[in-house]
């Protein structure tokens, strides 16, 4: 294990598996420039601000037998090339009927947090989640990254890997080996009450968490890791002991991570059964995101509305709104 920031280790990656595969290459408008000094410039490319037109050349030159990995720098810039993913990557290998592999990574940043304004503060892992046919990495760690990112570049499949804007300088432990996709990770044991976290909100997770500790409540903190496909038994497993949930997810709640999450709770009779209150989601209030330092903080969650939402769920009102519940029903 050696230690490194998270940009290293995503960075890191891409050249160990540039090493390993003379297949994989990387392209966009910012490229880093050692890896163009190491690789040359056929296999670490430049291109113009187009996202639609890079992004349709990594469809095409992952049908040609070759294993792209493209940065579109920000999420919100790939809205552009929205046909070229949601209508051609998301589909072509369906429609090819397997008999040919699309192995393409679209890298994208997401800047909430950031006071990076409206424009450039979509988280944007929902939107492409709901398109079937991408999977989708939201690490929240160095080591995951470079983890994850390895197991997306060897996937036959298009995977998104969404960052996290405010983790490039976060350091860490990182190793070599391959994370799967579709594994959960427990961030932090606990007993009453569950929140799974996405991104940098499993930061966010933990610092609540901790305060929750002072106040003799214990958190256990889950990090699906990938939204597609989503780890649904370690989140259940830890719902069935607990009896609580909290779900942070810094996009918008409607048609949300979050929301899907809950969903996926109140469809597995087993978990629903389990639950002693009402369920809770802390995710980024309905509007555009401002550029007011204020006023976006007040937008986007933080440890506070974490920690509230912990207490609620665990406050005794939450209890006995869950045992009328049942007692309603014994009535009916």
């Amino acid at each position: 294990m050696t230690e490194a920031t998270f940009t290293e280790a995503i960075e890191g990656a891409i050249a160990d598996e540039m090493e390993l595969d003379e297949r994989v290459f990387t392209m966009g408008t910012r490229v880093p420039p050692w890896l163009e000094s190491r690789f040359g410039t056929a296999r670490v490319r430049r291109t113009p601000i187009a996202e639609s037109a890079m992004t349709g050349m990594a469809v095409g030159a992952a049908g040609s037998g070759l294993r792209p990995v493209v940065l579109w720098n920000n999420l919100s810039f790939s809205f552009v090339a929205f046909d070229q993913l949601a209508n051609q990557a998301a589909r072509i290998r369906y429609m090819f009927g397997g008999q040919r592999d699309f192995p393409i990574v679209f890298r994208g940043m997401y800047a909430t947090g950031t006071r990076s304004a409206a424009q450039h503060s979509h988280t944007g892992y929902a939107i492409y989640a709901h398109a079937g046919g991408l999977k989708i990495v939201v690490p929240s760690c160095p080591a995951d990254a470079k983890g994850l990112l390895i197991s997306a570049i060897r996937d036959d499949n298009p995977v998104i890997v969404c960052e996290a804007t405010r983790l490039a300088t976060m350091t860490g432990p990182v190793g070599d080996d391959p994370i799967p996709l579709g594994v959960a990770a427990v961030r932090r044991p606990g007993a009453d009450v569950t929140v799974v976290a996405i991104g940098y909100m499993v930061e966010v997770a933990l610092e609540a968490a901790a305060r929750a500790a002072e106040l003799d409540i214990d958190v256990e903190v889950i990090d699906p890791r990938t939204i597609v496909p989503l780890d649904r038994e370690t989140i259940h497993t830890s719902v069935r002991r607990t009896g609580r949930l909290v779900v942070v997810d810094e996009s918008f709640p409607i048609c949300s991570v979050a929301a899907e999450i809950m969903a996926g709770i109140a469809e597995d009779g087993p978990t629903l059964g389990a639950l002693r209150a009402p369920l809770q989601r802390v995710c980024t209030q309905p509007v555009p995101v401002p550029f007011s330092p204020v006023l976006e903080d007040h937008v986007v969650p933080g440890v506070d509305r974490v920690l509230d939402a912990v207490r609620a769920a665990v406050s005794p009102s939450a209890a006995g709104t869950r045992r009328l519940s049942k007692e309603n029903a014994k009535n009916t």
